[in-house]
């Protein structure tokens, strides 16, 4: 179910409605884990038992660490917890991966392997499963101080089931931590809403989604194999930059309908994005971009992995080993692995760097910096268009094959048309960022009155968000 679908909007003012009604108070929890399973139910009603298996898996485990004493015992329960919940994913994502990779696709077992459907979201609610067993075992300190997990196990499934089916975040994030999600379970009340702040979540979110990204994506969409070969070099340019613009505008459109949508039932969610295309090194651009993920990898495999405490070539190979995972994460294909390789071997040589070369503090640095970064996360965004890496060395050899053909200004100037609205989002970050009492901020309603115009009279054809597949 799309967030820009009239289903949706039936479904969240259905449960809104439930959700506070006074004498429904108690059963807050339940109305939304009832919405959350239909929302997830939507398209394919038979992959619900997979989160319900999911939940089930992470109910139990996690349940038994916590009331376990004999800390051995604690271990390998949550060992096998971690192991179920990733051989569910590696089963339902990787298998066409698996036949592929050792040319079985064409035979009955690999036929089979291939036909396995990928669930959306499972990546996301199954970190997040993951979660909920570390942070269990540990002792994270938020669950320890607030008794996160119940004596009674169906106290504690029905607040588990809630927190990975929570169906604003469910199949694209953000990825929400347990000790961020298990505290704000709780009676929650209408008066408490911030309705202005979630308007503009709201409001922006959708914009980005269904002005931007879902216009954007009728001219990216030449960039796919075969169609982009006939396009001149600065047409393959522009479009790569569109793409750029889309990819974005897609994923923090969906984050900020989720965070929106989220705070009308009173939970907090962690913010996704803050204006990764202005950073100026790769690791701010990760600090900025897919944050919870981003999080999540460095708090449950980098940190664990030693980080950067045991020396410089185990740090380089620390960034390797947790950028490779985190682009296999993204999808099934070895192309996502060299992303996230090739996003590591930036972050070492930057840090590398760092180490020997001081870099001068002004503004024509920064600017350089600025768009160094941005030109090569955007070169990288080809292994999400194109995920066969064959494909991606087709696009190269055009760019330096078709300088001589013809370039199409009017397919450009749309792309940069609906690329602007993310500059100008950029720019004004900046501008506030550095004149903190601007007198802009007063005008903002009639941006958003603009926007909510715009949404209404030139949307795109609506499309799946761009994270789905992952």
């Amino acid at each position: 179910m799309l967030f820009n679908s009239p289903e949706f909007v039936i479904l969240l003012t259905v449960t809104f409605i439930l959700y506070y009604i006074p004498f429904l108070r108690k059963i807050q929890t339940y109305t939304l884990i009832i919405a959350s399973f239909a929302f997830y139910a939507y398209t394919l009603p038979l992959l619900l038992l997979l989160l319900i298996a999911s939940i089930s898996i992470n109910v139990i485990t996690s349940y038994y660490i916590y009331h376990n004493k004999d800390l051995k015992n604690k271990r390998k329960i949550a060992i096998v917890g971690v192991f179920l919940n990733l051989l569910t994913l590696a089963f339902f994502k990787y298998s066409p991966l698996f036949a592929q990779t050792f040319n079985i696709d064409t035979t009955n077992f690999g036929e089979f392997l291939i036909a396995i459907p990928l669930p959306i979201g499972i990546s996301f609610f199954t970190f997040q499963g993951i979660s909920l067993l570390v942070d269990t075992f540990s002792d994270n300190y938020k669950f320890k101080q607030n008794k996160e997990i119940p004596d009674k196990l169906i106290t504690h499934a029905v607040r588990t089931s809630l927190f990975i089916s929570f169906f604003p975040q469910l199949v694209a994030g953000p990825i929400v931590k347990a000790h961020e999600f298990f505290y704000q379970i709780k009676p929650k009340f209408i008066k408490k809403i911030n309705w202005v702040e979630i308007f503009k979540l709201i409001v922006l979110g959708y914009f980005l989604k269904m002005v931007v990204a879902d216009n954007l994506k009728d001219f990216t969409f030449e960039l796919t194999y075969p169609y982009f070969l006939r396009f001149s070099t600065f047409d393959l340019l522009t479009m790569l930059f569109g793409y750029s613009m889309q990819i974005f505008a897609d994923f923090a459109g969906y984050s900020l309908i989720a965070i929106g949508v989220s705070g009308l039932f009173g939970y907090k969610i962690p913010q996704n994005f803050n204006f990764p295309y202005i950073a100026k090194s790769f690791s701010e651009f990760w600090s900025r971009w897919h944050i919870s993920l981003s999080s999540f990898l460095k708090e449950y495999l980098y940190f664990p992995l030693g980080g950067n405490r045991r020396g410089r070539y185990r740090t380089y190979f620390n960034l390797f080993i947790v950028m490779v995972l985190g682009g296999l994460w993204h999808g099934a294909a070895w192309s996502y692995a060299i992303w996230g390789l090739f996003h590591g071997v930036l972050l070492a040589i930057e840090r590398l760097f760092k180490d020997y070369i001081k870099i001068p503090e002004n503004i024509i640095f920064k600017i350089l910096q600025t768009i160094l970064v941005f030109t090569m996360v955007t070169f990288a965004w080809l292994l999400f268009k194109l995920p066969d890496f064959t494909h991606v060395i087709a696009y190269f050899e055009a760019l330096f094959i078709n300088t001589d053909k013809s370039t199409s200004f009017l397919f450009n100037r749309y792309i940069w048309l609906y690329s602007i609205p993310v500059i100008i989002f950029h720019i004004y970050y900046l501008y506030t960022e550095k004149v903190k009492n601007t007198k802009l901020k007063k005008y903002e309603f009639i941006v958003y009155g603009i926007m909510l115009f715009l949404i209404v009279t030139n949307s795109g054809s609506p499309n799946a968000f761009i994270y789905f597949q992952f």
